[in-house]
């Protein structure tokens, strides 16, 4: 049996997310850790909120970093095995990388914050969004944003996430969504939602920020991982930190290319994935796209003890 494990990104943060694992003295260390590192109590903003707070781009982006390292600093207390290999979608590439010893955790906890600011400065609000289209097939959602690039030169429409089959983000000028919206609609689209995001992330618009985080992370010391890690854009393990620099910056403005990161996994005889974080959304998508995976999700500390039994190797 081998295993992986997944790391989940911004969207996956709600009130109280952190309750079920309250009774596990380092998940509690860890947040207090980060709260030191980056001056700001975490803990209870994941307790309490408020929704507004928590939802802010510059807060979820380390909330949901610093939460995924908690679960996977848990499953290592309580005696789970490594991983063969880990992943995050988008934002949760940083909490695969501090897991794989590639990224300290103080280091992942500054370049995020940096992050989630430059991103929200690379388009002013109101200006951009992304909506989540369900029910169409991949070249056909590209083949809208293809239409509406051509038909408007001043705007932008990219696909960006492709999470799983007939679930695909877009992402782009708030205009162009809004019409991207309506001619997926009008392409068979099941349902066509505006997410409600102002940054439009992993498309070209994210170029500015893009540019300041590769100056950021020229800084910042990474080391080979220790477990190998895909990355979204390409969908390859990298071990030369140069490269690993390289992928963090192009993650910007490229799409997530989750279904081929999970069909990776596949690939490489991987027959479980645990969702290494709050909530279930990853698993969600990963059911839609190989039915024959065994998925967990470590909502709580049940959950983990549960799967540190379950993963045992045999």
């Amino acid at each position: 049996m081998k295993f992986a494990f997944i790391f989940p990104g911004q969207g996956s943060q709600s009130i109280g997310m952190m309750n079920g694992y309250a009774d596990i003295p380092v998940i509690r260390n860890t947040f207090s850790e980060a709260s030191d590192t980056l001056g700001q109590d975490f803990w209870n903003m994941a307790k309490d909120g408020p929704a507004d707070d928590l939802n802010l781009t510059i807060n979820t982006q380390p909330l949901m970093l610093i939460a995924g390292v908690a679960v996977y600093r848990a499953w290592i207390e309580l005696g789970g095995e490594e991983p063969a290999y880990l992943a995050g979608h988008s934002l949760g590439e940083y909490s695969a990388l501090v897991a794989s010893e590639a990224l300290t955790f103080a280091d992942a906890l500054s370049i995020v914050r940096f992050r989630a600011q430059v991103m929200q400065q690379a388009v002013p609000e109101g200006v951009g969004g992304m909506a989540a289209i369900l029910g169409l097939d991949d070249d056909t959602i590209k083949n809208v944003c293809a239409e509406l690039n051509n038909n408007s030169s001043a705007e932008t429409l990219e696909p960006a996430n492709f999470n799983s089959p007939g679930q695909v983000v877009i992402a782009g000028h708030r205009n162009a969504v809004l019409q991207g919206i309506e001619a997926a609609k009008a392409k068979g689209a099941k349902r066509a939602v505006l997410l409600p995001m102002s940054i439009p992330s992993h498309c070209t618009l994210m170029m500015s920020a893009a540019h300041k985080i590769q100056q950021q992370l020229a800084q910042v010391k990474l080391e080979p991982p220790k477990i190998p890690v895909f990355h979204n854009v390409d969908v390859t393990q990298h071990n030369e930190p140069s490269a690993i620099r390289d992928i963090l910056v192009k993650q910007l403005y490229s799409p997530v290319q989750w279904v081929d990161t999970i069909h990776a996994l596949v690939a490489n005889d991987v027959t479980h994935i645990a969702e290494c974080g709050p909530g279930k959304i990853l698993t969600g998508l990963n059911k839609r796209i190989d039915r024959h995976l065994q998925s967990l999700s470590f909502i709580d500390n049940e959950a983990i003890k549960q799967a540190v039994i379950a993963l045992k190797s045999k």
